[in-house]
């Protein structure tokens, strides 16, 4: 393919200077002004800033990309020859991948031969380089006097002595270890412990049911299961043991049995003496870790070799584990915190996510430790004791570079440290921006507005803070090695301004190699829609400046604060309520969370509506799968819109849920018209 087809979506790019010229005249804003409401204002950084960054001007960025593109082997080999490799990866061959279904299995590998280990690029390779007396975590706990930290070198001998206590356990290479921790400093340590002994870890959000554990286990089959006994979440507290103890009693009576269940005394929330025990497989922490030896030798490992698993909510109701290996969501997860987060030595980094979820795998643990940098992590939630609680943490640490899903409240505190802000989770919309960029961050931080996934590995749409100028809500341009397209139903690539289906051709190294155990869905899921392409799953808009604009999922995956839900999930929950004979999720927006539960549910007949019945449907999602799938809007429907063909019409679902009456268009495929009149009917009841 010839290099200007290849580079056409960013081509758009060479008409923005670093310097004075035309489009600065176009409404332009520099950093330090407040931002008003013109959906056109470009914002740029300072000249200042810019002198500084890293990646300082769009010139530089594009002769970066054009050569990530046109020479990837090259272009990726440079990067990964600044990290610790035992033995080099075969240079005829950075990468081979097959992305069309219709030439053979989907195969992604990228520095095949090397042999690597990403717990000491984190730990060892910076104490070697000095850094051994820096502080890797600050941890802040949930209440605002407990606190504590770790230099490199101290939580080098933490995990050492964790990953010393797996292996006399009989945890090897290859064998899974699920860790079900809040945000406390054994949640990374556990994963670095793993990742030094090449096992493969699967963290589990520390929200997730016993159902939701179970399901999990059964799929993974864990050697060990490692947990604490309870986490305080602001004034409440969760019994985790208990948890563990239900989904591992459902598992063994399934046939997969966990020898060994591994438990932190979490005393600030209870103690030993209330925590359920079961003798001969559970063992607490605190008698046995620290007694072991602080040098553990590190497990060399082939860069393809499984790092770990993370499941993550599909259109059907059974997770997916998205299986991620270890050379290239390394390299691949450096580099975009390097870049994105326009990252220095002396900077202090706060993301807010949980490492239950891909943000806290890539940019609470891997990345920013990659680059030896100091870490803020947060046990508790953004409004306990007071909803100026993150901002206090802000300035407790002098916090730099903050990450964060942007619904916070901004009070009395004076965030002066903040550098840089980034937003997880949904794509912010423009008033969101403003708001981010002129109250939180003084109209003096850049926003790095992140589009990636679980699947990505890494950032693959984000603005660079210095390079260009923003606009607000646009997620701006792909990073180095991503070629995003824009395609329309049947696969055909849109050039210039346009909407459509977001894929990315071509492999990055951070991309995931498989959905664990299931090769055949991972091919449907993600590469069958259109072949030799990844689909992502959400539409897209560019406008005409190549500016990249995400519309949102166009499948049946709910995104809500980051978590990703399938739709299927819910609604199989809901259905288990012996009063439920149907029900149809769909996803509305939501101004704290980005998306909302809403959920249509037809009872058994003969069974009234009720308040109580309401709070009983919500209840039962939240005890199989968590708090944060819980339904935020019980919608009766005495019946649901369906097609002759008994296919539900989710369109006319959304539009009733989101109020958009007036467009709820053809109607005449249905079954039943009527139906949708009678729901908006009881639309409020």
């Amino acid at each position: 393919m010839a290099s200007s087809n290849r580079l056409r979506h960013v081509d758009s790019m060479a008409s923005l200077p670093s310097g004075a010229g035309s489009i600065r005249e176009l409404n332009a804003v520099i950093l330090g002004e407040s931002l008003a409401s013109e959906e056109n204002h470009l914002v740029f950084p300072s000249d200042d800033f810019s002198r500084q960054a890293l990646i300082s001007s769009p010139q530089q960025y594009l002769e970066m990309y054009k050569r990530s593109i046109e020479d990837p082997s090259g272009f990726w080999s440079d990067i990964a020859s600044n990290f610790y490799w035992k033995k080099k990866w075969d240079q005829n061959l950075i990468y081979s991948e097959n992305l069309d279904v219709t030439k053979g299995d989907v195969s992604i590998q990228w520095f095949k031969g090397g042999i690597t280990n990403i717990c000491y690029n984190c730990l060892d390779a910076n104490i070697e380089s000095g850094n051994g007396d820096k502080i890797a975590l600050y941890w802040q706990g949930n209440e605002p006097h407990v606190d504590g930290s770790l230099t490199y070198t101290q939580l080098l001998h933490r995990v050492c002595q964790l990953a010393n206590f797996l292996k006399d356990n009989g945890v090897q290479k290859g064998d899974t270890v699920i860790i079900y921790l809040p945000m406390i400093m054994e949640l990374p340590i556990t994963m670095l412990a793993c990742a030094r002994i090449g096992a493969v870890h699967s963290v589990v959000f520390a929200g997730y049911s016993a159902e939701s554990l179970h399901q999990r286990v059964m799929d993974c089959k864990p050697k060990i299961m490692i947990t604490c006994n309870a986490v305080m979440r602001g004034k409440k507290t969760i019994d985790l043991k208990n948890i563990v103890d239900a989904a591992l009693l459902e598992s063994s009576q399934n046939g997969i049995t966990v020898g060994l269940c591994l438990t932190f005394e979490n005393e600030s929330a209870m103690k030993k003496e209330a925590t359920k025990w079961e003798k001969g497989r559970d063992i607490w922490w605190q008698d046995v870790v620290p007694k072991c030896s602080t040098i553990c030798d590190v497990e060399w490992v082939d860069a393809e070799d499984p790092l770990f698993l993370l499941y993550t909510s599909g259109s059907t109701g059974k997770p997916k584990g998205v299986l991620h290996t270890t050379g290239g969501y390394m390299i691949y997860t450096a580099t975009t915190f390097k870049y994105a987060f326009d990252y220095k030595d002396s900077d202090i980094y706060w993301c807010t996510a949980d490492c239950g979820w891909i943000t806290g795998h890539s940019y609470v643990t891997y990345g920013p430790l990659l680059n030896g940098a100091t870490v803020v992590l947060y046990e508790g939630v953004p409004n306990y004791p007071d909803s100026g609680r993150c901002w206090e943490i802000v300035d407790k640490y002098k916090v730099t570079i903050f990450y964060t899903a942007p619904t916070l409240y901004v009070t009395r505190y004076s965030r002066k440290s903040l550098r840089i802000l980034g937003s997880v989770g949904e794509p912010i919309n423009p008033s969101a921006w403003r708001w981010f960029f002129n109250v939180v961050g003084d109209s003096r931080c850049p926003i790095s507005d992140t589009w990636w996934q679980t699947e990505t590995g890494g950032f693959m749409i984000t603005p660079l803070p210095g390079a260009w100028p923003q606009k607000p809500g646009s997620a701006t341009f792909p990073f180095f090695g991503v070629q995003p397209v824009i395609v329309d139903e049947k696969g055909n690539e849109i050039d210039g301004e346009c909407s459509g289906y977001l894929c990315v051709k071509s492999s990055w190294p951070g991309a995931f190699r498989t959905l664990y155990g299931d090769h055949e869905r991972y091919e449907t899921t993600y590469f069958k829609a259109f072949p030799g392409y990844y689909f992502s799953g959400d539409g897209c808009s560019r406008d005409k400046d190549g500016y990249h604009w995400l519309t949102g999922r166009v499948d049946d995956v709910i995104n809500v604060s980051g978590h990703r839900i399938g739709t299927a999930e819910v609604e199989s929950a809901l259905v288990s309520h012996p009063q439920c004979a149907e029900a149809a999720v769909v996803g509305v927006e939501h101004e704290v969370k980005g998306q909302g539960i809403y959920a249509f549910i037809t009872l058994v007949e003969g069974v009234p509506y009720s308040e109580d019945l309401r709070k009983s449907l919500v209840l039962v999602v939240r005890s199989q799968i968590g708090a944060f799938a819980a339904p935020d809007k019980i919608h009766w429907a005495p019946s649901l819109p369906k097609t002759r063909s008994g296919k539900i019409m989710r369109r006319i679902l959304r539009k009733i849920a989101s109020r958009q009456l007036e467009e709820l268009g053809d109607t005449s495929t249905l079954a039943d018209p009527g139906v949708v009149d009678q729901l908006i009917a009881l639309a409020d009841s």
